[in-house]
């Protein structure tokens, strides 16, 4: 099954943070066969004065959505993320499934595809990178036109 994945981090070596999730990926989840090139932009949803990194993955897997979640968590604790519930906050790790094949899925832990990745382009412009023509089934457009059509003004540039 094919899973596409964001990942992002704005505190610590950031680009570590980013190659160690996706070793820890290929180790414990199948294997990332695409991987956009790393996005900076500012918070998108609260204040920091840490920029974040991004990148999208495309990843081959056997694990079943639920299954892939509780990966997930497991690596993002094994990098050192810290959940405080309490919204959104600067962080070492987060990955997020954005898609896993075409299902929909609806449960208290889990949105597939990702509820707000439409309105985020740092979750957008990875992912065009890697697939701008998978088509979103709830929008009915491609990557590449949610990217387009993007009501999101952040600023977004490639890290060299």
């Amino acid at each position: 099954m094919i899973a596409h994945l964001s990942i992002g981090t704005n505190i610590g070596d950031k680009k570590q943070n980013l190659s160690t999730a996706v070793n820890m990926l290929n180790e414990l989840c199948g294997k990332v066969t695409k991987q956009s090139s790393i996005y900076e932009t500012s918070a998108w949803g609260f204040e920091s004065s840490n920029s974040f990194y991004n990148i999208a993955v495309e990843l081959n897997t056997k694990l079943l959505p639920q299954k892939l979640l509780d990966k997930l968590f497991l690596i993002e604790n094994k990098i050192g993320r810290k959940r405080t519930g309490t919204g959104y906050t600067d962080r070492l790790i987060d990955v997020d499934i954005l898609f896993y094949e075409n299902e929909t899925i609806t449960t208290d832990k889990l949105q597939i595809p990702h509820p707000l990745l439409q309105a985020r382009n740092f979750v957008l412009y990875p992912l065009c990178e890697i697939n701008p023509d998978f088509k979103h089934r709830k929008f009915n457009k491609t990557i590449q036109e949610l990217k387009d059509n993007s009501t999101d003004n952040s600023v977004i540039k490639i890290v060299r």
